[in-house]
């Protein structure tokens, strides 16, 4: 089901009756990116998933975003939903989205996901990188930024066994409105550090990445992962950094397991 709440496009899968999962996508793809995981947990969990604002079906407006407006809408989302405590599954900027949700209201949510994803700010350099997209999208356009950036995110298997899925992927998130695409990478350049809060977290709480990932490598997430008290780790084999893609059945597994455990 799709609904529109607050300018985002919501979507859900299965029985509002049974525990209820969040999933927050990460740049700069949509929600679609979770139809692996939500496909295998549907007939047990109530599946909500959404398009960042400014990405997929959910509106641009100014593209004025910062990560604390994005909260705000995961908060929305829980609030017109009515959620009860969800797992909160976050990848990449979906985990940034995540990790500042748990400092702010982490008792709203029964367990968290982090894939791919890590809790420090950008340094200088990753501040100019960001800045460096925002005026290459203004100068050349979207897709070029959008098909090197997403190209980056796959492991070199994945970009040579399916090309073609790998082409479709670009050529969606070169479709969204540039106004959106920008307003994320400004949220993301300006977003707080969040590793102190880390030893604070006290929901169950797994921790994925792709073996094979040069964005969020696992040696950033296992330093993540050490500061978070009983938290689980699972490395996800021949994958980058879009695990829930490149290997479905392996996130899904994972996943699975862990869920089982808050039964």
């Amino acid at each position: 089901m799709k609904e529109v709440i607050n300018g985002l496009s919501v979507f859900s899968e299965g029985s509002n009756t049974n525990r209820a999962i969040i999933f927050i996508h990460g740049f700069p793809y949509d929600h679609t990116m979770w139809n692996a995981q939500i496909e295998a947990l549907k007939q047990k969990y109530f599946c909500v998933s959404y398009d960042i604002r400014g990405l997929g079906e959910s509106a641009a407006g100014d593209g004025q975003f910062t990560m604390e407006s994005f909260v705000d809408d995961v908060e929305e989302i829980l609030i017109k939903k009515n959620l009860d405590k969800p797992v909160l599954c976050g990848l990449s900027m979906g985990g940034y989205i995540s990790l500042r949700a748990l400092e702010r209201m982490q008792d709203k949510f029964s367990a968290a996901i982090l894939c791919d994803t890590r809790s420090e700010a950008d340094n200088n350099e990753g501040k100019l990188k960001r800045a460096a997209g925002i005026k290459r999208i203004n100068t050349e356009g979207l897709a070029p930024f959008a098909k090197d950036f997403i190209t980056n995110c796959f492991a070199e298997d994945f970009r040579q066994i399916k090309k073609d899925a790998l082409e479709k992927i670009i050529a969606k998130s070169s479709s969204f409105n540039p106004v959106g695409v920008k307003g994320c990478l400004l949220a993301m350049l300006s977003r707080t550090d969040t590793t102190q809060s880390l030893s604070q977290i006290k929901i169950p709480t797994l921790l994925i990445c792709g073996e094979k990932d040069a964005l969020t490598p696992p040696s950033v997430m296992k330093e993540m992962f050490h500061k978070i008290p009983n938290a689980e780790f699972v490395e996800i084999k021949n994958a980058g950094h879009m695990t829930p893609i490149e290997n479905p059945d392996e996130v899904n597994k994972a996943i699975i397991n862990f869920l089982n455990k808050l039964d």
